[in-house]
């Protein structure tokens, strides 16, 4: 899966850890850093995209999909240009496809049971159950990200460059918001007819 590519033209250092103090290019593509951990650089990645996603929990739904979408977009870039930095295809230091796809599954805990920063939307979703959804789909995505089911592994065999890097793990966060969508929902609903009972 990760090939060796031809590049002629790739400063060694940024092969590196180092190479985050020089290199926006390797910066952005480690999400900062995480690509570098030396086990399951992937779950560091998505880790990352988890507390990004507290950081922008507080968002209304409009410019948090935004700034997903920005995550996305500078991700094709980043990983293009990483690809020839690493000399390697999806190498296993890119991980910021890892935080694009995290926050795509954990969008539904934004839209459907709010944010403890932000305060619930009233729903009656305690802190502690919010934790246990972003929790859950963290867990979601990297299964998703590791099994690959049908439509995730065909992407990540049919793009080339960065869309190859990030086509199946935002593939992946799709189909991980849409799981989540079924427990924040069920919540929801929960939380509605507990105040509709005690409104009677």
């Amino acid at each position: 899966m990760s090939e060796p590519i031809d590049s002629n033209a790739k400063p060694l250092k940024e092969k590196t850890p180092e190479a985050l103090w020089t290199s926006p290019v390797a910066w952005l593509a480690t999400a900062g850093g995480l690509g570098y951990a030396p086990v399951a650089p992937g779950t560091f990645g998505s880790a990352g995209g988890v507390l990004l996603f507290l950081g922008l929990s507080g968002l209304n739904l409009p410019l948090y999909a935004l700034t997903v979408v920005t995550v996305a977009v500078v991700g094709v870039w980043a990983s293009d240009r990483a690809e020839l930095v690493f000399d390697k295809k999806d190498d296993g230091r890119i991980v910021i496809d890892e935080v694009a796809g995290q926050l795509i599954t954990l969008t539904p805990v934004l839209v459907l049971a709010g944010s403890p920063v932000a305060g619930p939307l009233g729903l009656g979703i305690g802190n502690l159950t919010w934790w246990v959804l972003v929790v859950t789909g963290f867990v979601a995505f990297r299964l998703l990200d590791i099994w690959k089911p049908g439509p995730v592994r065909w992407a990540e065999q049919n793009f080339r460059g960065g869309m190859g890097v990030m086509a199946d793990d935002l593939l992946a966060g799709v189909f991980g918001g849409v799981l989540m969508t079924l427990p924040c929902y069920g919540l929801l609903l929960h939380g509605l007819s507990g105040r509709v009972a005690s409104a009677l």
